[in-house]
């Protein structure tokens, strides 16, 4: 039986694997690493965070992003955002140099046995451990708007649904959302000459600014300092201080989780959408059919739209039910706050001893941070110091866990 069983392999997992490598605790991990980033954004697509802000997590911090930019040849600078293909490979050579060999099985199923859990993969195998870290991403987490949900996926499809956008090259698509994923999804598509348009509900459009410079009077950076998540001390205190922000009452966590960081567009793609993509302001779907040659969208105000296919750019919704892996015993048992998230302690467990949570699964409990890369430092730290806890309160009797078994770790590091 493993101390931990880490599933998922994307910027969390792979950083909660690293830190647990380090600790010397036995562990397997699973998953396609950086899959979501590989396979579910089109190429052309830039991180909408800084470089600085977007490195993943390993305890001497020796495998940063701009240490792999360095190694090809490149310069990760303030100001210039990474293409998501290049933020890929940083993944994959992060799992090859800080992390134990990963398995890219697919887990099916986590159910709770005594003593632990047990895992079964897409091919039938059975891996127990006495711990288990949740680190599944967004993708079970996607949100398509109500009145799109009966369509086929050949009309309708989420942004996160598209490794390219090649398909729709001289067809008419319509992209419903405010944020970064519509207004960058709706450029690529206007640049090769797909006829688009974007609905959103909101009566104006928000950008981003450009960042300030790196560099500059002290008391500029004292009235906004730079963070993981933007200028300004509000951000900064979601970026940097998310076991503070932990200790929020819960009703204040929750006015933050729906209202900071709310749709925006990145600086660097405003021009691309100004100058050709069609933009409907205060526009909603409220019933949605599929006509011939498409869709028809009836729009608040009695309005409609006719097109070929529909893109949900309306981003994710972390509940508990979504954790479709976990066995209907295991998930039903997880206590959820207020956004039907589950509810996770100080080390990002989860109601049910022993099962921990990472991601986007945890912005109501630790802030905004968690639904960036961002987040990924505090949380691997934090965890693992919790899994450790964990396994030193369920030994038995008697048994005192030995502080970690580097051998097994470093052996598989090779």
């Amino acid at each position: 039986m493993y101390d931990l069983l880490v599933v998922g392999a994307g910027p969390y997992g792979l950083s909660i694997a690293s830190h647990a490598a380090d600790a010397g605790l036995s562990l397997r991990v699973f998953g396609r690493p950086m899959a979501s980033w590989r396979d579910n954004m089109p190429g052309g697509m830039f991180l909408k965070s800084e470089p600085w802000a977007s490195n993943l997590s390993d305890p001497a911090a020796r495998w940063r992003l701009d240490a792999y930019c360095a190694t090809q040849g490149t310069t990760a600078r303030h100001g210039e955002p990474i293409p998501v293909e290049m933020f890929a490979e940083y993944g994959l050579w992060f799992a090859r140099n800080a992390v134990p060999e990963v398995d890219e099985r697919t887990v099916t199923r986590i159910a709770s046995r005594p003593g632990g859990f047990e895992a079964v993969t897409e091919d039938g195998e059975t891996v127990s451990a006495r711990t288990v870290a949740l680190a599944v991403g967004v993708m079970p987490f996607v949100e398509i708007p109500a009145a799109l949900r009966a369509l086929p996926r050949d009309l309708v499809t989420h942004s996160s649904h598209h490794g390219d956008l090649d398909r729709f090259r001289g067809r008419d698509v319509t992209v419903i959302g405010g944020g970064q994923a519509a207004l960058e999804t709706a450029a690529l598509l206007a640049e090769q000459d797909t006829r688009v348009r974007v609905l959103a509900r909101a009566d104006r459009l928000t950008w981003n600014d450009v960042p300030p410079p790196w560099e500059r009077p002290w008391w500029q950076s004292a009235r906004s300092p730079h963070s993981g998540l933007g200028c300004g001390w509000r951000n900064w205190f979601y970026a940097e201080r998310p076991g503070l922000y932990r200790r929020l009452r819960e009703p204040t966590r929750a006015r933050i989780a729906a209202t900071a960081l709310g749709p925006a567009g990145a600086w660097w793609v405003r021009n691309r959408v100004e100058s050709a993509v069609e933009v409907r302001l205060a526009h909603e779907v409220t019933a949605a059919r599929a006509v011939p040659g498409g869709v028809r969208l009836e729009l608040t105000g009695a309005g409609h739209v006719e097109t070929e296919h529909v893109i949900a750019a309306t981003g994710f919704r972390a509940t508990r039910d979504r954790l479709g892996l976990l066995s209907p015993e295991l998930r039903d048992s997880l206590a959820a706050v207020a956004d039907g998230s589950p509810e996770v302690g100080r080390d990002f467990e989860s109601s049910h001893p022993g099962l921990f949570m990472a991601g986007l699964v945890t912005a109501a409990g630790f802030g905004p941070a968690m639904r960036f890369v961002h987040g990924a430092t505090f949380t691997a730290g934090t965890l693992v110091r919790g899994v450790r806890r964990r396994l030193h309160t369920d030994a038995p009797v008697g048994v005192i866990p030995a502080p970690g078994r580097r051998g097994a770790a470093q052996a598989v590091h090779g």
